[in-house]
């Protein structure tokens, strides 16, 4: 054991860089793959935490006052239900923000849907006008207990009690009202009522919704919310990092491990005497296998133990998402077994492909078997003998026939090299994409920047005069959002009319044409999805007591909802009904218009009748990811640099049979330097090439099936731009002639005698 050991540190002095590399890439695939679990736990466990502590409905229904919801509880699957609630919907302000919110009268804390507080206390009669906000409204209303909401048009002032969290869809701007729980004396004039199903199985609910539209009559219902909708919401962003970093760091943990069975090989190679010599003083194949197999664990153990320390000691301390979701994923029960399987796999898998590569010098012979005077395949091709004499430089001709003469050894190192790479061209891929949503979002769904909301106070063309008024407003769309109930009865989608025959909404199209006739719509992926319909199909739906039948001729990218949207113009929803009115308009800015400004000019003209939002855009709640994209290169990097100190190790032993005979022809240190840089960088060239020509339709079939899950459908997904490409290659190719040079140097000026050493 004790000669196993001083072998083993005699080989670590001799190869430190290798060591730190593999330990820095083994820290860094763990961490990555620890902040992976961290995200999915994130992503899942907050909003089933806030579900059981509520003992939250699977289903909300929101109908009118006149829907007879007692027969709910009846039916058949129905374990409770909480309400019906009268609702109303509002808008609040507070400290200069606004919000469309669901009031919701609420005489006693309920037991279904029971909201878990978090600040402040629950309702009490002893203050009429108090309420409680939901959490996330009240983060974006910069309120707290002891706030003040004044209702703009009204003198009405309302107090707020409490904050609570809520397990049904969050408040989105624009989009999704914020839920406000009052004492019904608070909603004096109810608009609807809202009534939550809590079912004794979750698996039955489309079935529960499809019975309760039955019972009250579609025209009743007016909104359907499913526990699986709002869970889907609240996980969005925090799953998909989680994805995105638990890819990659099992690429990285693939390719780290081929780098390590490419180094072990290339190192038994070059030491065939070296282990003979061993074997002939006693050593068994099972100490030679030992040597190499502790070594590597080591350095495995040595980062995956380092990784897991720094994400337990200072993972809660990394700002935004990342740190709040492994501060989350500390206290969840499954979080010490995840904090020693990860780490121990990823050493058990660097182990396994040590042990393979091991194996091999086990089986070296005690006496060193000659080596062939002219390896297969070493001779000159007949197209390099004809470059030759053509005067082409020496150093490239015999520099690509060292590269590529033997060929499955060739194509293993092209091949480990090409992995890091391939995953880099993916990982710049996302980026470029995100930078796609930010720089040019009207290629994304979002042609406009600003969303508002008239009340009744103005009348569609003094809210258009009003809109179109404003100098950095290039066009503005009327439109109306209204929920249908699909085809089954089964869940309710976004009906939108935007813009009109003449005046056309600039929808993305992915898939099919414009609307342009009468019934005419484009759907989102999450809408077709859902329906299981494609573009060309008749679609009908339920809008209260009229159904709408719309003809799908395109499908639109959709970031909002899921995807689960039908769009058409304005004009078609007015043939089904005349009228119909705007409620709300899209705005579409001039290049380089400030939207915030924007909007800050459109309210205060509006006078308290405007509710202006900036359009949300998804990749907002992304930039988590940049920062996770340019860690996860940095470890690409460092297996792809093992990868290259290795074949730059294997090239300069092999060409040492060589340098006797390149001597002798008259080549000069200087060329027989320049060989072997040559060889390393059109090996790297060879990578790169491979990596773009694998990686770009990689990277596009994976954003664009991230895409289609989501809901916002493929044909996002941008690549690279040439010069960046260009970059990425010219890096690696004058990298790796970089780290050739000064080993294949010392080799060109080696002794005579040292020369025919090795050689014998």
């Amino acid at each position: 054991m004790r000669a196993t050991l001083r072998w083993a540190h005699s080989d670590l002095r001799t190869h430190r860089g290798e060591a730190l590399f593999l330990v820095l890439a083994t820290a860094g695939i763990v961490a990555s793959l620890l902040l992976a679990t961290a995200l999915f736990g994130y992503a899942t466990n907050p909003w089933q935490r806030v579900f059981t502590q509520s003992h939250g409905a699977h289903v909300w229904l929101h109908t009118d006052t006149a829907a007879d919801t007692g027969r709910l509880a009846e039916l058949d699957g129905v374990d409770a239900v909480a309400g019906p609630y009268p609702t109303a919907s509002t808008t609040v302000s507070a400290r200069g923000s606004r919000a469309s919110v669901e009031l919701r009268g609420t005489p006693e804390r309920p037991s279904v849907g029971r909201p878990p507080i978090v600040s402040g206390h629950w309702l009490d009669p002893a203050t009429p006008n108090g309420v409680v906000l939901e959490s996330r409204l009240a983060r974006a209303l910069l309120a707290e207990p002891g706030d003040t909401l004044t209702v703009p048009g009204t003198a009405r002032e309302l107090t707020v009690v409490g904050l609570a969290d809520s397990a049904e869809p969050r408040y989105r701007p624009g989009e999704q009202p914020g839920l406000v729980w009052a004492l019904p004396s608070a909603v004096p004039d109810p608009g609807g009522q809202v009534i939550g199903l809590r079912l004794t199985d979750p698996g039955d609910t489309s079935y529960a919704v499809q019975r309760a539209v039955t019972v009250l009559g579609a025209g009743a219902i007016g909104e359907v919310s499913t526990w699986q909708q709002a869970r889907a919401e609240a996980q969005g962003d925090n799953r998909l990092l989680g994805q995105v970093l638990g890819l990659f760091g099992l690429g990285a943990l693939v390719a780290a491990g081929l780098a390590v069975h490419g180094a072990i090989g290339t190192r038994i190679r070059g030491h065939l005497r070296d282990l003979s010599v061993l074997k002939a003083i006693g050593f068994t194949p099972g100490q030679v296998v030992r040597v190499f197999l502790l070594q590597h664990l080591a350095y495995a153990l040595l980062g995956a133990v380092a990784a897991a320390a720094l994400a337990e000691a200072l993972g809660s301390r990394i700002p935004g998402r990342l740190g709040d979701a492994v501060g989350v994923w500390q206290g969840l029960p499954g979080h010490t077994v995840a904090l020693l399987v990860i780490p121990a796999g990823a050493v058990l898998f660097i182990g396994a492909t040590t042990w393979l590569a091991a194996w091999r010098a086990g089986r070296v012979p005690p006496v060193p078997v000659p080596r062939p005077a002219a390896p297969p395949g070493g001779r000159l091709s007949g197209v390099a003998r004809r470059a030759l004499g053509v005067r082409i430089p020496p150093a490239l001709v015999l520099g690509w026939h060292k590269a590529f003469t033997r060929r499955p050894r060739s194509l293993a190192t092209v091949a480990r090299l090409t992995l890091p790479l391939l995953l880099i061209v993916v990982a710049m891929s996302a980026w470029t994409t995100l930078d796609r949503f930010h720089s040019r979002p009207e290629q994304i769904g979002l042609p406009t920047t600003l969303s508002v909301r008239a009340d009744t106070g103005l009348t569609d063309r003094e809210a258009r005069a009003l809109l179109e008024r404003d100098p950095q407003v290039a066009a503005a769309y009327p439109g109306v959002e209204t929920a249908a109930l699909v085809p089954g009865q089964t869940a309710t989608i976004a009906l939108r009319g935007l813009g009109t025959h003449q005046d056309p909404y600039p929808y993305t199209l992915a898939e099919g044409r414009p609307a342009r006739g009468a019934d005419e719509a484009v759907a989102g992926q999450g809408l077709l999805d859902l329906l299981n319909v494609r573009v060309g199909d008749w679609v009908r739906m339920t809008v209260g007591d009229q159904p709408q039948i719309l003809h799908i001729v395109g499908r639109s990218i959709e970031p909002e909802n899921a995807g689960r949207v039908i769009s058409t113009s304005l004009d078609t929803l007015r043939a089904n009904d005349p009228g119909l009115r705007p409620t709300l308009y899209e705005l579409r800015l001039d290049p380089g218009a400030d939207p915030s400004e924007v909007a800050d000019r459109l309210a205060t003209a509006g006078r308290g009748h405007l509710d202006v939002h900036t359009v949300t855009n998804p990749a907002d709640g992304l930039s988590p990811l940049r920062a996770v994209v340019a860690g996860l290169i940095a470890v690409l990097a460092l297996i792809g640099l093992i990868e290259l100190l290795t074949a730059i190790g294997g090239t300069v032993r092999e060409s040492e049979r060589d340098l006797l005979a390149l001597k002798a022809i008259g080549l000069s240190p200087r060329q027989i330097t320049a060989i072997t840089v040559t060889a390393t960088g059109l090996t790297a060239l060879a990578a790169v090439l491979a990596a773009t020509a694998l990686g770009l339709p990689l990277a596009y079939w994976l954003i664009d099936a991230q895409g289609r899950s989501s809901g916002i459908g493929a044909g996002i997904a941008q690549g690279p731009s040439a010069p960046l490409m260009l970059l990425l290659g010219a890096a690696a190719v004058l990298c790796a002639a970089a780290l050739a040079a000064v080993p294949a140097a010392r080799a060109a000026r080696r002794r005579l005698a040292d020369t025919l050493s090795a050689v014998a």
